[in-house]
């Protein structure tokens, strides 16, 4: 049974701290209200029920106590009630009827949490995603998008797990990590969302990038992270020679294993290509060259493991094949930037997309927004602009020999 007076108090509390006077700044005489409507209260019009007699106790009640001040249709008092008026001398006691904390009071209780992190040695996006939260609140904006108020274990959790994660050195799987941090082998998995929202705001290059990419980048995995590598290239593992043409559609390496791989600079590597999608790769096949599946963007341990290709085929020319889209675009601008190795883009031209337009598909206004953001790259501005224009992008899979 519905509590009409618990009900109606909260929803002029809700306004309340949603409107200036909550913050001091309202320079207006106004006063907080919740008018009597069908949408609002639909009960109170239900003519075949008796919760007009309810609603009417409850609110005589509220306003005996100064809560509130009844309204009356054509102050016709007893009748129909118009709309009811919050008491705003008796905020205290408003709150304490409804067991309610203050705005104000987990505002304040949010900030004191926040300089605490804020004033410690932090990981860069836990820094920025703290430093970000406490700005907001300064300035009494919103901060729901990331954290409730009235939870701060909730946002304490949110920014240890943060911070976990940035400051991980050991290749775990997203269960071992959780029982690591939670002593709960699935509580880190619920977490996904606000996570993944979190680093894909405050992380550079992070915009468009999955969930699993993110993780992977700390060494943090769902399964084994493996690199798929094919093409006429001997390798040597752990002192065993292994020739990597043997191996029609090349040779997965798990992550474990790839710091002991050392590559035979005497092969005839005219090119190495990176290629961004798994069937792609498998379906490819370039004379003289190391083809390379990253699966999405690279992490520190395939960046050592390309570093370690490039001084071994300082010669080769290096090459990332991609989607033509704002993410392929993006984990091109990521190789070159955190490798070091002068990638050039492969079939992600302007000629590509024009001979497979037919297999293109239209942009959303998400790509429009990332792809504006990249147009400052000259290298990128033509092709850019004529995706922007056309309203094209285009698949790896597309792309044929």
């Amino acid at each position: 049974m519905v509590q009409y007076d618990r009900y109606v108090l909260n929803k002029l509390l809700d306004t309340y701290e949603s409107s200036l006077l909550s913050t001091g700044e309202n320079r207006r005489n106004i006063h907080i209200e919740f008018r009597f409507t069908k949408k609002s209260l639909p009960a109170y019009f239900d003519e075949s029920s008796s919760e007009y007699e309810r609603i009417h106790f409850f609110m005589e009640e509220l306003e005996e106590k100064q809560l509130i001040k009844i309204c009356w249709k054509g102050k016709k008092e007893g009748h129909i009630i118009a709309k009811v008026q919050l008491n705003d001398e008796k905020l205290d006691e408003a709150y304490a009827y409804v067991h309610r904390m203050p705005k104000n009071d987990m505002t304040k209780q949010h900030l004191r949490l926040l300089e605490a992190y804020i004033s410690k040695t932090l990981p860069p996006v836990c820094r920025t995603f703290a430093e970000y939260l406490q700005e907001r609140l300064l300035e009494h904006k919103s901060v729901k998008e990331f954290i409730q108020l009235e939870d701060p274990a909730s946002t304490r959790q949110l920014l240890d797990t943060i911070q976990a994660i940035e400051e991980n050195e050991t290749q775990l799987y997203i269960r071992e990590f959780s029982i690591r941090c939670f002593q709960d082998s699935k509580a880190f998995e619920k977490m996904e969302g606000r996570i993944a929202h979190v680093f894909r705001k405050f992380k550079e290059g992070c915009e468009g990038a999955a969930y699993d990419e993110i993780l992977a980048e700390y060494g943090i995995y769902h399964t084994p992270n493996y690199v798929y590598l094919k093409g006429n290239v001997p390798l040597v593992m752990r002192g065993e020679r292994i020739d990597l043409s043997v191996f029609r559609q090349g040779l997965g390496i798990s992550g474990e294993d790839m710091e002991g791989i050392r590559f035979c600079n005497t092969a005839n590597v005219k090119q190495v290509i990176t290629i961004e999608n798994l069937t792609t790769y498998f379906r490819w096949q370039e004379e003289d060259s190391l083809l390379i599946y990253l699966g999405g963007y690279h992490n520190g341990v395939r960046r050592t493991l390309l570093k370690e290709i490039y001084a071994s085929y300082p010669e080769a020319a290096y090459y990332h094949f991609g989607d033509i889209d704002a993410g392929g675009f993006e984990i091109y601008r990521d190789l070159r930037e955190k490798t070091g190795i002068p990638f050039r883009m492969y079939h992600m031209d302007l000629a590509t997309l024009q001979a497979h337009a037919a297999y293109a598909k239209h942009l959303t206004e998400n790509d429009r927004k990332r792809l504006l953001g990249m147009r400052d790259r000259e290298e990128l501005r033509e092709i850019i602009d004529y995706m922007l224009e056309h309203d094209r992008k285009l698949e790896q899979e597309c792309v044929r020999e």
